[in-house]
């Protein structure tokens, strides 16, 4: 397998390709979560689902898979090299959406979605470790910002691009399109992508090792505490797109506009990500995300106030929802460099357990909030409020009651 890693045909990417692909990568995710939203109602008629709620396993499970996954990936790509893992991965990610289009059942679809997210785990735990090979601290905040913001005009396309493939075949085209856009990004990279891991710099995989950067990635305040707070921001994207398709459609009747409507949720965090990555060298990641999680509680509030008093309409439900997912694309690029800062020497291993521990709160969280749906906006509303008031009290904790005080935790 080292011979593999080794190879570095070809010129390495220039700074507008490496960013592009680091955005394809994180759009096979992005897709695997997004692309089926408009057809969740079609797979649960045609697999006997009697119980809307049940629709969200569909997600929820691939998250478990993305999640639990990570912690493979990690401490394999800082002993092979990155390369190889992503091509054997993406490789995985193909056959399973194959898997997926040929489901006749709902467990035989949950179990296909569980193996397309231990696939796609490995794009998590690539793209930031592949970034951190090339950068650290505030520019490795701004490119995974630049990438989350073409990243984030996935979900904006993602459920139209469904419908549209709707309008051409049954829900089982969409997995086909999952394969096709996976198989995509495996040439991209067969072509492209060189090794970014030397081997001098390469752990071995041995359980000594292993124990040593867990206990790293675990221990120290930033790394771990920075992960805990970004899975429930994350919880909070989770529980939208569980169950936006539930809001849109059976609460405010706006199914024939339920593609745009999404898209302008996305969008918002897209915006959000391109003014961080313009602004976050200059003001940095902890004046930027704390203050965008006052801003979350303050809108929390106010749009309960607004519930609470019967004024909720598809308008004022639209625009908490944009700004708090503003508020909420404020923190997540920063709180993933954040912890990233003090262990960027075991960058793979430490990506994977930090992913691991977003992934699967973001599952818990998530799921908590959109399983309590009840045929009206409350339950997301009240989520939010308790997502900014928890984060912000860990962050108090991480920054030793200190905030809005830029440091250097490497």
């Amino acid at each position: 397998m080292a011979a593999m890693t080794d190879q570095q045909s070809g010129t390495p990417m220039r700074a507008g390709e490496f960013v592009a692909f680091v955005a394809a990568l994180m759009a096979v995710n992005a897709l695997g979560v997004d692309l089926m939203l408009p057809a969740l109602a079609d797979i649960g008629h045609q697999l006997a689902v009697t119980t809307a709620n049940h629709r969200q396993w569909i997600i929820t499970v691939y998250m478990l898979g993305f999640g639990a996954g990570q912690l493979v990936y990690g401490p394999l790509a800082d002993r092979y090299g990155r390369r190889p893992i992503l091509l054997v991965t993406l490789a995985g990610f193909v056959a399973a959406s194959v898997f997926a289009a040929s489901s006749q059942t709902f467990p035989a679809l949950l179990g296909a979605r569980v193996l397309q997210g231990l696939m796609s785990a490995s794009t998590r735990v690539l793209a930031v470790a592949i970034v951190r090979d090339r950068y650290a601290g505030r520019q490795m905040a701004r490119t995974l910002s630049v990438a989350q913001m073409i990243f984030f005009l996935v979900p904006i396309m993602a459920p139209s691009l469904g419908q549209v493939l709707l309008a051409f075949g049954p829900w089982r085209f969409i997995f086909y399109a999952l394969a096709g856009f996976a198989a995509f990004v495996l040439a991209w990279s067969c072509i492209r992508l060189r090794e970014s891991l030397p081997v001098e710099r390469r752990s071995p995989l041995s359980l000594a090792a292993l124990g040593s950067a867990y206990r790293l990635t675990l221990t120290n305040r930033f790394s771990a505490g920075y992960a805990v707070a970004a899975s429930m921001t994350f919880g909070g994207i989770i529980a939208f797109v569980s169950s936006a398709q539930q809001i849109f459609v059976d609460e405010f009747h706006a199914g024939e506009r339920f593609t745009i409507l999404f898209a302008v949720c996305a969008f918002s965090m897209g915006c959000a990500s391109f003014a961080n990555s313009r602004l976050v060298e200059r003001l940095g990641t902890r004046l930027i995300s704390q203050t965008a999680l006052i801003a979350l509680i303050a809108l929390s509030s106010i749009h309960l106030a607004v519930i609470a008093g019967g004024m909720e309409t598809l308008a004022t439900y639209m625009l908490f929802q944009a700004l708090s997912m503003t508020c909420i694309g404020l923190c997540g690029s920063n709180f993933g460099a954040m912890a990233m800062e003090p262990v960027g020497h075991i960058a793979g291993t430490a990506s994977s357990i930090q992913g691991f521990i977003t992934s699967v709160g973001a599952v818990i969280v998530g799921s908590m909030i959109g399983q309590a749906y009840d045929g009206s906006t409350y339950p997301l509303a009240i989520g939010y409020l308790a997502i900014g008031v928890l984060v912000l009290a860990v962050v108090y904790l991480i920054e030793d009651r200190q905030l809005f005080q830029a440091r250097n935790a490497a």
